[in-house]
């Protein structure tokens, strides 16, 4: 008979934010697979569905109800959310209100992306096995250059002025830096590498010198270097074995974890973390809204389901996360895909041959 950790017996709330597009496809899956795993566990969690989308707001002219971000931090443990995106919204107001808004108002300052390699034929570089892609990164998510600071002067005009602002404090570049450390021990990783281009951006990046190299004397048995970006970006995509764990700042992290998607296979496996520790936080994978292939079968929801992977646990279900993740892996392994990765299976019924496998799995 199945048994709750005593952990765990308070409900764990989650906030399921399909959103557009592709979005619903894969969170139906993604929610599939998670509700297979809360069964097979007896895990406490009680998903609640909210309205919050494209759709919503073209209805109501509503991005976020009064007090959304608060309720999200009060009443969840976690949200979980599916993509935004539609050409119905050409400024996207939705989907900055809902997904900047959950980040800078939950304070989720790590964007945490892992780049595992999980079947070598899904690689796009010669001669790389799965052993060669296994990284996270460890992006700012909260600073740099996506606070939307700066305006325009003269805006249409021919002698139009832009100015695009970055902020970095001490405080921001300390947690994120120090977050990178504490997981890299925690979990017998050896080398981290901070990225910045400090040889150009001198107030800032340096400011991300500074700290990172105070704060890497406390963790004497990592082996601690730093590439500006440009060089990084080279060696990943030439020895991306060298790498364990990179930390670096917001918008250089958004564009290194793309190529980190990249090697691992494309963005339909590429899932994504957004944490505060202690906190309420947010999962999603990282690929857009497609709208064009909603509703056609098509769409992969592996992020979406390595996405639950990272939440449960996160939420302190590492069995079941173990699990989830391992049914991913045979799935590749066996072909038992969407057509981008090779397989001839719909949307649907990748999720119900994951969910099956999650379902079956021993309860240890």
């Amino acid at each position: 008979m199945n048994t709750i950790d005593p952990r765990h017996r308070r409900p764990q709330r989650i906030a399921v934010l399909a959103g557009d597009g592709i979005g619903r496809d894969v969170t139906a899956e993604a929610v599939k697979v998670l509700a297979a795993a809360g069964e097979r566990w007896a895990l406490p969690l009680e998903l609640v569905a909210l309205p919050w989308s494209a759709e919503h707001y073209l209805a109501t002219g509503e991005t976020l109800p009064p007090g959304g971000i608060a309720t999200l931090r009060d009443e969840y443990a976690a949200v979980l959310v599916g993509a935004f995106g539609d050409p119905r919204v050409p400024d996207m107001r939705h989907a900055a209100e809902i997904l900047l808004g959950a980040r800078f108002g939950l304070d989720l300052y790590i964007n945490f992306r892992p780049c595992r390699l999980y079947d070598a034929r899904l690689c796009p570089l010669k001669g790389k096995r799965e052993r060669d892609v296994d990284f996270v990164i460890f992006r700012e998510n909260t600073e740099g250059a996506y606070v939307g600071l700066g305006g325009n002067f003269k805006k249409g005009m021919p002698d139009e002025v832009a100015v695009q602002e970055e902020v970095h404090t001490r405080k921001g570049v300390e947690r994120i830096v120090r977050a990178a450390f504490d997981w890299a021990r925690a979990h017998g990783r050896r080398r981290l590498c901070m990225a910045d281009k400090s040889n150009v951006m001198r107030f800032g990046h340096g400011l991300w010198q500074r700290v990172f190299a105070a704060v890497r004397e406390e963790y004497p048995e990592i082996e601690a270097s730093h590439m500006f970006v440009d060089a990084l970006a080279m060696q990943l995509v030439r020895a991306p074995e060298r790498f364990d764990v990179i930390v670096t700042d917001n918008l250089i992290g958004d564009i290194l974890s793309d190529i980190g998607a990249a090697l691992q296979g494309g963005l339909g496996v590429a899932a994504s973390a957004n944490l505060h520790p202690g906190r309420t936080s947010l999962f999603e994978p990282v690929h857009g809204s497609a709208p064009k292939y909603a509703g056609t079968g098509l769409a992969n929801p592996v992020a979406a389901i390595l996405s639950v992977a990272l939440m449960l646990e996160t939420l302190g279900h590492e069995t079941a996360a173990r699990v989830v993740e391992g049914a991913v892996v045979q799935s590749l392994r066996k072909g038992r895909t969407t057509p981008d990765l090779g397989g001839t299976l719909t949307t649907s019924e990748v999720g119900d041959w994951l969910a099956r496998r999650v379902a079956a799995a021993p309860v240890s």
